[in-house]
């Protein structure tokens, strides 16, 4: 079926996942407030949580019944592409994982079930938006639907001061970062008298862009990009906020917000202003490096795990900047697959947080660790797998994923960056096994207390599933690879599109 999202009408095919969810969120906060549901959020936390998951399962259904659908031109201001479909899988599967990971911790901290549920899908909403707007402005919507719910998430504890501090932390550092990335809009459209990314990539293509307003609207975008993925050194909220936001909050925020963001951030740097490459490639590799270098070396002395997880998280920023940098297909593609994998490995790493937590913010002490692979295996051997795939280790999707991130570089001869890469990987081995050791190498303390792990079926269900695609993606990451391919292959029919351009 073919369809020119041009029209009114047909905007609404184009955005019917986006519209499943915000419909779906809206009927969990009518049901949170019903009688039924007001004597607490105990009883309410768990169906909500799976009544939420069958939105998030509707909306996936709808992505996928879009692949039926041919988009007619590119002048639509929401895409209706393969890039745009893939990126839906990522955020729909990291707002599907939030959800179950998050369940008991909703129900033992008494959190309002409803309220959680409806902002995480709404925050995924935004997301989605994001990634496949072709407009600025739209983009911008996106983020701010996006933001002003992952505020409120932060803070959602009201009984826990760090929570609060952390809502706050990231409200005013992000506004200040809106502004930026407002202002960058500003004087993109005053250098090429559109917002829409075709537009703008012809504009800049053409060489009729007013040069220096130009440059000045693609620095300050970078900054509004840079501080939502934690770039280095736009990333001084992401310790603080990471560590006091609730750990489910934690968890969604390290991975489906940074891939949506970057999904936007690939769109716009690849497409619209790809004729302007040599303007700010460099100032992007510069980025990369010491995010890269920095977040590991924080990292390594770390004591707290949130924290570690926190500066891992910017680390592998680093690491998908370097996506951006080449500009290339197998870059882009490589961008895609690290992302569905970062997803998946993340969210399983801090499940296993949540639980050694006891569902609270306690327990988050590396040396707590100790012994706990012998204690609990199964959760011991879950919890290694995804810190060796977070370290890149072979066998595992986070290998697969820098290898094609590796390989996306050196089509674009961008060695240096391609060697830095490397080397800072191998030093992240450092923090990351360092946990492992203590869970299998060390004993645990005399007098720790010895208290059973409740796993429930939802944290079973999000684990077991983040551990078997982790690996399976490790040994057989082919198909999903030409997939993501095949996906970024559609954003070179808006402007000039992937050249692979080498500095």
């Amino acid at each position: 079926m073919e369809l020119d999202f041009s029209h009114q009408a047909h905007f609404i095919v184009a955005l019917a996942p986006e519209i499943i969810l915000s419909v779906w969120g809206m009927v969990i906060l009518m049901i949170g407030v019903s009688p039924r549901h007001s004597h607490g959020p105990e009883g309410s936390a768990a169906h909500l949580g799976w009544l939420s998951l069958a939105g998030i399962l509707a909306a996936a259904l709808s992505n996928g019944w879009l692949y039926s659908v041919t988009e007619v031109g590119t002048h639509s201001m929401v895409a209706l592409d393969g890039f745009a479909l893939f990126s839906n899988w990522i955020l729909l599967a990291g707002a599907g994982l939030g959800i179950l990971i998050s369940q008991d911790y909703v129900r033992r901290q008494r959190l309002q079930a409803a309220e959680f549920y409806a902002l995480l899908i709404f925050s995924t909403v935004g997301l989605m938006i994001m990634a496949a707007a072709r407009d600025l402005i739209i983009i911008f919507l996106g983020l701010e639907i996006l933001s002003i719910a992952v505020y409120v998430l932060a803070a959602f504890n009201r009984r826990d001061p760090k929570s609060a501090e952390a809502g706050l932390k990231y409200f005013l550092l992000g506004a200040f970062s809106t502004g930026f990335f407002l202002y960058g809009i500003a004087l993109v459209y005053g250098a090429t008298g559109s917002m829409h990314i075709s537009v703008i990539a012809d504009s800049v293509a053409s060489g009729n862009a007013h040069g220096a307003l130009l440059v000045f609207g693609i620095a300050l975008l970078a900054v509004g990009f840079s501080f939502k993925v934690s770039v280095v050194p736009f990333h001084m909220w992401t310790p603080d906020v990471y560590e006091g936001a609730p750990t489910p909050v934690t968890a969604f925020m390290s991975v489906a917000v940074k891939a949506g963001v970057f999904l936007a951030f690939l769109r716009v740097f690849s497409v619209a202003f790809v004729g302007a490459y040599e303007r700010w490639w460099a100032i992007l590799w510069w980025l990369a490096v010491i995010t890269m270098v920095v977040a590991n070396l924080i990292a390594t002395v770390q004591v707290n795990v949130k924290r570690m997880l926190a500066y891992s998280g910017i680390a592998h920023a680093g690491y998908l900047m370097v996506a951006i940098v080449a500009a290339n297909e197998t870059a882009a593609a490589g961008l895609l697959f690290y992302l569905l994998i970062y997803t998946l490995m993340n969210i399983g790493a801090f499940g296993v947080v949540i639980l050694v937590s006891g569902q609270s913010e306690e327990r988050l002490e590396i040396q707590e660790y100790a012994g706990f692979g012998w204690k609990h295996p199964w959760l011991g051997v879950l919890f290694t797998v995804f810190l060796l795939s977070l370290a890149g280790f072979p066998g595992t999707g986070g290998f697969i994923g820098k290898v094609f991130l590796l390989q996306g570089a050196m089509e674009a001869d961008l060695v240096y960056l391609s060697v830095i890469l490397v080397l800072t990987t191998v030093a992240s081995y450092w923090y990351y096994l360092r946990v492992a050791w203590y869970m299998w190498m060390r004993d645990a303390p005399d007098g720790a207390t010895d208290e059973p792990i409740d796993v429930s079926l939802p944290m079973r269900l999000a684990l077991i599933t983040g551990v078997v695609l982790v690996l399976y993606f490790g040994v057989f990451p082919g198909a999903t690879m030409e997939w993501a391919r095949s996906s970024v292959s559609g954003l070179s029919a808006v402007g000039p599109g992937l050249t692979g351009l080498a500095p």
